[in-house]
């Protein structure tokens, strides 16, 4: 079992910038895929970004491409989500995840066997 606890998030304008960092505990998390999903209000669950540790490879949503950036640190069980120019759009609950297929193509909500409880992220105009 992997515990997941997710932090750093808040209100933020328009262009700002925030970090997210997603504390683990339980089981490492070397070698599993890693990664952030978000919901807004009124709107399904969504992929933003994911690391996988086979292939260290990331993935992106492609609305927030060259704007948010994944990182891992295995050492102190941390995952990482830089997200800067935010937009009003970016506005949800983020989440961590983990999943212990360290490979792969995941975009998928069902993909993923640990979540956290979330933390708002909030971008006004």
């Amino acid at each position: 079992q992997v515990q997941l606890i997710e932090s750093g998030g808040g209100l933020v304008k328009t262009g700002g910038s925030l970090r997210l960092t997603c504390t683990t505990s339980g089981h490492t998390i070397s070698s599993m895929t890693v990664g952030w999903f978000r919901e807004a209000a009124g709107k399904e669950r969504e992929f933003v970004a994911a690391h996988y540790w086979g292939s260290h490879r990331s993935d992106y949503l492609y609305t927030v491409e060259g704007r948010f950036f994944i990182s891992r640190d295995d050492d102190q069980k941390t995952i990482f989500l830089d997200m800067n120019n935010l937009q009003p759009e970016d506005t949800a609950v983020y989440y961590c995840v983990a999943d212990r297929s360290g490979w792969g193509h995941k975009t998928r909500v069902d993909a993923y066997e640990f979540w956290g409880r979330g933390t708002q992220v909030t971008v006004s105009s």
